[in-house]
């Protein structure tokens, strides 16, 4: 069986998209307690720079590894490639995570895991104006409303007043729209390169970009490494890895709409792990009625019409 078949074929597809959107899910609770465990303070933007930068370099040098020792090819492109691969990092991996990064900080991480999910809606609609085989119908208007309206109704208060902080939800809204345009870039660049060198190397750059912008500026003492605070970051980095070389493999061989399908359970599980690991956190009925409305939204705007 090829790489297409493994990627594009159910059940294995659904089994590779599920592993890829439960592990995105885990990292709304792991970053919020890594900022306790770090010691990081809520407006150290650099220290979450720093953080983010050396994340996604280990996760680069551990795909970079494996494709050189496991699938014994060379990671090395010609020039016209890598500055498309460094203007993708600049925007996928610099600018989004450091959007996401500042905006998860001044959030809970269930509210970041939901409203993660309208990246999945905003590439739909992209996806409508860019690709012939993949317009928006009535049953995805339905999907996209209902998916918006859960958004909403997360940011609803116990006081039915509406709360949004825009360094907060107003920066995961910006990443969320970052990524979906970068999906639509890195579906068209796979089809030449490899997916886990696209993976790797928008990474790799980006991540540098990243360091070279927050370490000059890092005060001492800003995070403090315990055991627990390394387990996490080596955690995050082999996530990334992971879910991000599988991802784009996918969109190599699917529908850029077709497999968001599964992404809706990363806000579930982002939510239910943050509630289950993070002390302060509780699941309320906003969030149960959100994740309800975002899900179903995201399973619409998916659904095959016969």
């Amino acid at each position: 069986m090829n790489n297409k078949d493994v990627f594009s074929k159910n059940p294995f597809k659904i089994i590779i998209s599920l592993i890829s959107c439960i592990l995105w899910g885990s990292a709304f609770p792991v970053l919020k307690i890594s900022y306790e465990e770090l010691n990081i303070a809520q407006n150290d933007m650099n220290s979450k720079i720093v953080l983010a930068g050396t994340r996604f370099l280990m996760a680069s040098l551990l795909i970079f590894t494996y494709f050189i020792l496991f699938m014994k090819q060379s990671i090395r492109l010609g020039k016209k490639d890598m500055l498309k691969l460094l203007l993708l990092g600049s925007f996928q991996t610099t600018l989004y995570y450091g959007l996401f990064y500042i905006g998860v900080s001044n959030t809970t991480g269930m509210k970041a895991a939901i409203l993660g999910a309208l990246e999945t809606f905003f590439l739909i609609i992209i996806a409508h104006m860019v690709y012939e085989d993949d317009k928006i119908n009535s049953t995805k208007i339905i999907g996209l409303l209902t998916g918006f309206l859960g958004v909403i109704f997360v940011n609803w208060g116990k006081s039915l007043s509406f709360q949004f902080n825009f360094k907060g939800e107003g920066f995961l809204i910006m990443a969320s729209l970052l990524g979906a345009v970068c999906s639509i870039f890195v579906k068209n660049l796979s089809q030449r390169i490899h997916p886990f060198l696209v993976t790797a190397w928008q990474m790799f750059l980006g991540a540098l970009l990243m360091l070279l912008f927050g370490l000059p500026n890092l005060k001492a003492g800003a995070m403090v490494f315990t055991p627990k605070a390394w387990i996490l970051l080596i955690y995050s980095a082999f996530l990334s890895a992971i879910a991000f070389s599988l991802w784009f493999t996918l969109l190599k061989y699917n529908k850029a709409g077709e497999i968001s399908l599964y992404r809706f359970t990363i806000p579930v599980s982002g939510a239910l792990l943050s509630a289950i690991f993070v002390p302060e956190e509780n699941i309320t009925l906003y969030i149960i009625v959100a994740l309800i409305l975002v899900s179903t939204g995201l399973i619409v705007v998916n659904r095959k019409q016969s």
